[in-house]
């Protein structure tokens, strides 16, 4: 059974999306950029804050369907990289991801 999920935690979603959608023991998320989710506007600093921003509002995403996430200290994620010619808000980087229940 298709939920989708909007968490809390994480910022507000830039148009017509969810944060996530779970699918049995699997879950989607929508690609996240670095938006502070109390103010709405883009962490300051370079790609090195933009991306423990986005990681941080991955994990808001991931605890609202009930998946403990971590940071990955040993075994990085797989991940893709597409250009584009300009992200929302003016953001350096955005991540997805898929994750499995454990």
């Amino acid at each position: 059974m298709k939920k989708a999920v909007f968490a809390q935690g994480a910022p507000a979603a830039i148009g017509p999306y969810s944060h996530g959608v779970a699918i049995g023991d699997l879950f989607f998320t929508s690609g996240q950029i670095a938006l502070v989710p109390e103010t709405g506007k883009l962490v300051d600093g370079g790609i090195q804050e933009q991306t423990e921003q986005v990681l941080r509002n991955l994990e808001m995403v991931l605890s609202a369907n009930g998946i403990y996430a971590t940071r990955f200290p040993n075994d990085p994620p797989a991940r893709s990289c597409v250009q584009v010619a300009a992200l929302p808000a003016g953001s350096r980087l955005e991540i997805e991801l898929i994750a499995a229940k454990a």
